[in-house]
């Protein structure tokens, strides 16, 4: 049996500890199945039902239930496990120290802090009579490639004997309601050229050179007439963020490949952004028939969290906030959550926890303990609430 924690700081201070570095980052398979099996442990401690749900090699999302009532709306709480890279911190990635206030360490913000107060609210809920069945859902890989929350969605979640009323999906959020999203596609293009000599670069034909030709149009033709826009998460954007060319510093480059990241706004499709880029590069090889440039296909799409499909449920949620006292305009973000992939499978889903999103992904991430403290009661009293329908 695990030692109980007397505080839900301790038992984020315990997540922290361990290195949940996502896996195609770290090299290291199933990064967070270690601390998925401490989790499981805390919860069954607790008292809570928890199934293992496979995903990949011995990787597995966690499911955390509290049934009370077969007649009762479920209400799922998503939390993932997975973290960016430790490097370059400038504090102990995994010490989780606190200090005025605050808890240091990868993870605490996002999104360790959410699932701490997650699991501690339930344990809490679990220990009344609530209204509500209520579940949380640990998962794997969201940095990345979202593979835990697309597997439960695709093929976990039909063989459930349930189907959540809404998610809320634990993202630092500073405890507002965040109820639409960007989406992202990134993807390669590639500029294959003809090696030489650097000695004689007239026998060669430069992948680089040709790669710049292909920049330019795409900064002058696609990215300055992006027009689409969000209310709530602002303009679309796209961005080329890496690039890697050549073999070595006597040759002529036979290769050259840029990433590109393109962010898509509600309403928008992200399955019309290739075709698009393909509508330039067309014309760019008619103007210049030396040229060789071949788009991959997609290496991620994830499409944005449309508010239109989750309105009821986006009205749920700031009912309870405001009911204690904190602000509940439903409001937007730029960057992508899991969300997405409830949203498309028809579940509505909002986005809310403690932390500030400032503070993730930085060389020194914190999170308040005032806010872990408030998620806590954030969450617990959405469990509580009698508000929510099937």
């Amino acid at each position: 049996m695990p030692e109980p924690h007397d505080a839900c700081e301790s038992l984020l201070q315990a997540m922290v500890g361990f290195d949940t570095v996502n896996s195609a980052i770290s090299g290291k398979p199933d990064a967070e199945r270690a601390l998925s099996v401490y989790l499981e442990a805390q919860a069954e401690a607790m008292g809570l039902d928890t199934r293992r749900l496979p995903v990949t090699g011995e990787g597995f999302n966690l499911l955390v239930t509290r049934q009370v009532d077969g007649q009762a709306p479920w209400l799922l709480f998503e939390s993932h496990l997975d973290t960016v890279s430790v490097d370059g911190m400038t504090i102990d990635p995994f010490g989780g120290r606190v200090a005025d206030g605050r808890m240091y360490g990868r993870g605490t913000c996002d999104t360790k802090g959410t699932g701490a107060a997650m699991l501690w609210a339930l344990s809490r809920y679990s220990r009344g009579s609530g209204p509500n069945n209520v579940a949380i859902l640990f998962t794997l890989d969201e940095e990345i490639g979202k593979t835990g929350v697309r597997t439960f969605v695709a093929s976990q979640l039909p063989d459930l004997d349930w189907r959540p009323a809404g998610v809320i999906v634990g993202e630092p959020t500073r405890l507002q309601a965040v109820v639409a999203h960007n989406g992202v596609v990134r993807w390669r293009i590639r500029t294959e050229g003809v090696a030489a000599h650097s000695s004689d670069p007239s026998r060669g034909q430069s992948a680089i050179r040709a790669m710049m030709e292909v920049i330019e149009a795409l900064e002058e033709r696609y990215i300055a007439r992006l027009a689409s826009e969000h209310p709530l998460t602002g303009r679309a954007q796209c961005s080329i963020n890496l690039i890697r060319g050549g073999a070595q510093i006597n040759m002529i480059p036979e290769h050259c490949e840029i990433h590109v990241d393109r962010r898509v706004v509600p309403g928008e499709d992200p399955d019309t952004v290739i075709p698009a880029v393909e509508g330039v590069l067309e014309e760019l090889r008619t103007r210049s028939p030396h040229l060789t440039v071949v788009q991959k296909a997609p290496d991620m799409v994830d499409s944005p969290l449309d508010p239109a499909g989750g309105k009821a449920f986006g009205v749920f949620v700031a009912s309870v906030l405001k009911s204690m006292g904190l602000p509940d305009e439903l409001t937007g973000v730029g960057y992508g959550t899991d969300a997405s992939s409830f949203s498309r499978a028809g579940i509505p889903a909002v986005v809310l926890g403690p932390g500030d999103i400032a503070q993730g992904h930085t060389a020194n991430e914190w999170i308040e303990l005032e806010q872990l403290r408030a998620g806590v009661d954030v969450y617990f009293n959405l469990m509580m609430s009698r508000e929510l329908t099937h």
